[in-house]
């Protein structure tokens, strides 16, 4: 992570995987106009979002980035699974159970430094 304007680590990863997720929804509304897609990309991106700043401010604090993204991992999980496409579901799967992983490691190391 890097140091961000007040000397607190940034957790740009968590950005980042935000603005996919939204941009996803915006994307899935421009091509197909489906409110739905645009619906579930803001939502869930805004609470990704919510959860980089709260990892920003509290590096212990991975609850809503946890959920969202491991929500995220098994929805689009089982829609790449069900329709085996990649673009959308199989892309945000992966990218999501990656942060998965991450955040998993964020609470062993956790754990380890007590």
């Amino acid at each position: 992570m890097f140091m961000g304007v007040f000397g607190m680590a940034v957790d740009w990863l968590g950005f980042g995987y935000a603005a996919l997720v939204a941009s996803g929804g915006v994307i899935g509304y421009a091509k197909a106009g489906s409110v739905p897609s645009l619906a579930a990309g803001l939502l869930f991106g805004s609470l990704a979002g919510l959860g980089a700043y709260q990892l920003s401010q509290n590096p212990n604090n991975v609850w809503i980035s946890l959920i969202t993204s491991g929500t995220l991992t098994a929805v689009m999980g089982t829609r790449f699974y069900n329709s085996g496409k990649f673009m959308p579901a199989g892309l945000i799967a992966g990218v999501s159970l990656l942060m998965v992983g991450r955040l998993a490691l964020k609470m062993v190391e956790k754990t380890h430094d007590k």
